[in-house]
């Protein structure tokens, strides 16, 4: 174990995150377990003692990035070693799962790699990195280029970790399911984060309480495939998504309830029906389809049809009228043809989204779809995603004109660029723009929609808010 410091310099940890927010939540959690061993956060790498990288492998680029910055920690850390100093690097998250030893051989200023499900033995981890630090400066060496492990472990780390405190502007994220067994075909997931594991449900709501009782207003659940959750309860009976969010709705002070990420086949007929009746369960929903194409969605293995993520969507706006919808695409899937992709265009028309997150299709090393042949030329896919993201684009300034008018509950997270201008999200996780003070961070208040932009919304202090200010 590392001891605390008692000669009061608190080490620091820089810690950097790549990809989505289930890599937010457990940098936050990995702050938690560092900060029980006497680590304060620093704000740069050249101010650490201790630099984690919490890296994504979703795509190519996103992989290369981590080796590009550790190249750059690697010149800090033999420039702190020339003055007498050190620096400790570890790479967490889902590069490390599935690279671990490509980091290691290609980077061996690295002395940790640790995967997604392991972080809770971090203690461990830098004890023996420091151990075999102890035995560099002695003039000797341990075998092994540094301390891996990317074990999938028996235990679950949620039973190790502290008390969490990632709490940002009266907003909070929660994990609740991990892991995956779908198997998409263009996926990594399930080698990189395991199979689909559901956290009790009784654990899910202390950490809730907690958290509320740390100030969040707002919490958004996560997963891989986050309905697929089913929790066991106090009782010993299985809890579904519905039945969590109608108890996390009983605590009091928690105002909105959020999930991400959804599988289309998971979208039971409860989860549909709790969107129409808890009214703290936010109207917007991003529920991933990849392509509007069944032949492409059949070769993807994404288990359902363009008919039925049609059918979910007529389902939700009729439980609840005002829910807006985002998805994920991608375009230039091996064997995408161009009517493959027209039947992706006519499925964007057909739904309407407020926003999506689109890409050209990635090869990532042992998945299926690595394998196939017939890939698509780069200059077709990039053709494709262009046509697309303008589209996209259209139906997100064509939604965002739509809520202009309406005065809506907005929870403040952040100053903006401007003086005196506050950045917030509306119920529909629009960015919107008000003039006011500082004091609304963290806090909800209603706003007049006035003006709508590609990705925002700019809005005004409704008179009742200034009133009680």
């Amino acid at each position: 174990m590392i001891p605390i410091p008692t000669d009061g310099k608190r080490k620091r940890v820089f810690i950097r995150t790549y990809g989505c927010q289930m890599n937010v939540y457990d940098s936050d959690r990995m702050a938690d377990v560092l900060r029980s061993l006497g680590y304060a956060l620093s704000e740069s790498p050249e101010q650490a003692d201790l630099v984690v990288l919490n890296t994504c492998h979703i795509r190519e680029k996103a992989s290369e990035k981590v080796y590009s910055e550790l190249g750059r920690l690697r010149d800090v850390k033999a420039g702190r070693r020339r003055n007498g100093g050190d620096l400790t690097i570890a790479v967490a998250g889902c590069v490390a799962q599935a690279e671990g030893e490509e980091i290691a051989r290609r980077q061996p200023a690295v002395d940790i790699v640790v995967g997604p499900q392991a972080y809770h033995r971090l203690p461990q981890l830098l004890a023996e990195a420091e151990r075999r630090s102890a035995f560099r400066r002695a003039g000797k060496r341990l075998p092994g280029a540094g301390v891996l492990d990317t074990e999938f472990p028996a235990e679950s780390k949620f039973d190790h970790l502290p008390a969490p405190g990632g709490v940002r502007a009266g907003a909070a994220y929660l994990s609740i399911q991990e892991g995956c067994d779908k198997f998409c075909t263009f996926c990594v997931v399930p080698y990189t984060r395991g199979a689909e594991y559901s956290r009790p449900a009784e654990a899910i709501l202390q950490e809730a309480r907690t958290l509320v009782a740390a100030g969040a207003v707002e919490l958004t659940l996560l997963g891989q495939n986050v309905n697929a959750w089913h929790g066991e309860a106090v009782d010993g009976s299985t809890w579904s998504l519905a039945w969590l969010i109608r108890a996390l709705a009983e605590i009091d002070g928690l105002a909105r309830i959020r999930y991400t990420t959804s599988h289309p086949r998971d979208m039971d007929d409860d989860l549909i029906a709790v969107h129409g009746e808890v009214p703290q369960l936010m109207p917007y929903l991003h529920l991933p389809v990849q392509s509007g194409s069944d032949r492409i969605l059949e070769a993807m293995n994404r288990g359902h049809g363009r008919d039925l993520f049609r059918r979910i969507a007529d389902r939700l706006r009729g439980r609840r009228p005002d829910l807006a919808l985002s998805s994920d695409f991608i375009v230039g899937f091996p064997g995408e043809s161009d009517a493959d992709f027209d039947q992706t265009m006519r499925l964007v028309e057909e739904v309407g989204f407020a926003a999506a997150f689109s890409f050209k299709y990635s090869r990532r090393p042992g998945t299926p779809g690595a394998a196939l042949a017939d890939q698509v030329p780069e200059a077709v896919k990039a053709a494709r995603l262009a046509a697309l993201q303008t589209l996209l684009a259209h139906q997100q300034r064509a939604f965002n004109r739509a809520t202009l008018g309406s005065s809506v509950p907005v929870l403040f997270a952040e100053a903006g660029r401007k003086p005196g201008q506050m950045l917030g999200k509306s119920p529909w996780l629009q960015s919107v723009y008000v003039e006011g003070p500082g004091s609304l961070l963290g806090r909800i208040a209603e706003v007049e929609l006035l003006e709508a932009h590609a990705v925002s919304v700019a809005g005004r202090l409704t008179s009742s808010f200034e009133a009680a200010a």
